[in-house]
């Protein structure tokens, strides 16, 4: 399938997307595990697309992501299984954090997330995944595959790297009975976050999260649809607009280290924008969280 050129994230170039950039953007155009609708392959594209009409300054965070330099590297494509793509990603995302980089990885299906979490559990050994997701993602095997986008985040688990969730509300039994079972698999389910209110969500949500280095695994399908319509598994509800980013403001309040970030899942759909520009302000409010974080610690 041949596709235009996307352009580089928020269209930055010169010495904003410099080589020496602490921050990198990555498109990972992959599908190959989805279950329900297809055509999260060119999400990658459309997130940049987008970007480049999202504003360089953030409002949330008071501060723009191009003031420390992002560049946009090469896509990342790969035609073979799951766990092929998670044994290159993990070699691409581990140059780019010994290389003391922020990496921003855009998906494509949530299959992608394993390589570069490995890489950087490698690098921290207490690393802990913030996921947002309408679904836990634990299965041991789906539909054939013990790789795909069903069970990455047992895989994750299976690493030894702990998993904080936030979101859930599509999850099967087997899920839902492997959760107490563990204490390094811990959720927050949307129907607690229903009864509360601005920022007592965000405190619900926090409460649970271990203390450690952060990687942000974002599926755009834990958003409620009505701010992303547009994604391969919708599930009605989920956590809404100001909720992730006040989240996002926090963590950046309390100094929490954020070494990596993805945000998955998105499905375009020619003619309607709203769900890929709203992928893009919030992959540009991770950036910007991850490269605050980032800058204070180099």
């Amino acid at each position: 399938m041949k596709t235009l050129d996307p352009g580089a994230f928020l269209g930055l170039e010169g010495h904003d997307c410099r080589p020496d950039a602490p921050g990198v953007v990555i498109a990972v155009p992959y599908e190959a595990t989805t279950t329900y609708k297809t055509g999260t392959a060119l999400g990658p594209a459309a997130i940049l697309n987008a970007s480049q009409q999202v504003e360089y300054y953030d409002e949330w965070l008071e501060d723009e992501a191009r003031r420390y330099g992002v560049r946009t590297a090469a896509a990342v494509v790969c035609d073979g299984p799951p766990e092929q793509l998670a044994d290159e990603l993990e070699v691409i995302v581990g140059a780019h954090l010994d290389a003391q980089r922020f990496p921003l990885i855009l998906g494509g299906e949530h299959s992608i997330s394993l390589g570069s979490i490995r890489a950087a559990a490698k690098r921290h050994p207490d690393l802990v995944v913030l996921h947002l997701d309408a679904h836990p993602d634990l299965r041991d095997e789906y539909d054939g595959t013990r790789y795909g986008h069903g069970c990455v985040m047992r895989r994750v688990w299976d690493l030894g790297v702990r998993i904080h969730a936030f979101g859930l509300r599509a999850i099967s039994p087997h899920e839902r009975d492997f959760y107490p079972t563990q204490t390094t698999a811990t959720y927050v389910g949307a129907r607690e976050l229903l009864p509360l209110h601005g920022p007592e969500r965000v405190e619900r949500i926090l409460a649970g999260l271990p203390a450690g280095p952060l990687w942000l695994s974002w599926d755009i399908d834990g958003l409620d649809p009505s701010i992303v319509p547009h994604t391969g598994t919708p599930e009605p509800g989920g956590v809404d607009w100001y909720t992730v980013s006040e989240l996002l403001r926090q963590l950046d309040v309390h100094k929490r280290h954020i070494v990596g970030a993805e945000l998955v899942e998105l499905l375009p759909l020619p003619g309607h924008h709203a769900s890929d520009f709203a992928c893009a302000r919030l992959a540009h409010r991770m950036l910007l969280a991850g490269l605050r974080s980032h800058a204070r610690r180099t």
